[in-house]
This record gives structure tokens, sequence and C-alpha cells, in this order.
């Protein structure tokens, strides 16, 4: 793998730990933040908290790079409909720039395209 796809992937791995401890540390935040249809609001924090650290971990393992890569792109895309939530009712979010809850969703298409690069075969070596 060159050294630029390594430094992506370790990149990638590491915000994603990041920002699942950041579930743990913070979750005040993140409650402030759910979609009122979604039940159970601080279970689902701590679960896609300990997913993100989970799948991030495991992306910088070799042998579970892809199905780690998978699982986030799976993740991102269960969290898309949030974020549209909190774009198009920029209104319930007044301590977020209305300008970054758009920019957060061509944000998520290009982590869903850098975790997708991680699928491919052969990507996950070493």
């Amino acid at each position: 793998m060159p050294a630029i796809n390594r430094v992506l992937k370790y990149l990638l791995g590491v915000f994603f730990v990041l920002a699942g401890l950041n579930h743990f540390i913070n979750p005040d935040f993140y409650l402030k933040i759910m979609p009122p249809y979604l039940p159970w609001h601080l279970f689902l924090i701590y679960l896609s908290g300990f997913c993100e650290i989970v799948l991030g971990v495991m992306l910088l393992i070799p042998r579970y790079t892809r199905v780690a890569a998978w699982g986030m792109i799976a993740l991102l895309v269960a969290v898309f409909p949030a974020n549209i939530h909190m774009a198009v009712n920029s209104e319930l979010y007044p301590n977020i720039h209305p300008v970054a809850l758009w920019f957060r969703l061509p944000l998520q298409a290009v982590f869903i395209a850098w975790a997708y690069w991680y699928t491919r075969r052969g990507i996950q070596q070493k």
C-alpha cells in the first residue's frame, strides 16, 4: 500500500475512534441534535459511539479493513437522515450555523467515498 493510502487509512480510523469517544465524553451534545422521531436517544448515542470506535480500530487491522470500511459506510448512511433533518430544521439547532448543517451533507459523501476506497480487495494490505 502506498504511503499516502496508509496515512489516509490511519486518519480515517483515528477520526472514527475520536468521534466515537466523543459520544461518551459529550453525550449532551448528541442528545440536543437527535431527531425527535428516533426513540432511545441516549442508547443510540452510545451505540453509535461504540460502533465508531470498533470500526475505527478494525479499519487499522489489515484482515478486518474491508469489513470495517463496509461498516463505516453503513453507519454513515444510517445517520444521514438525521443530518438531513438537522439541515432542514436548522432553527431547532441555534448553536450550529445553518451553513455548517448543510455542509455536512456533501461531507458525508466524502467520508463514504473515503471508506469505500478500503472496501476494495488488496487495499487492506499494510
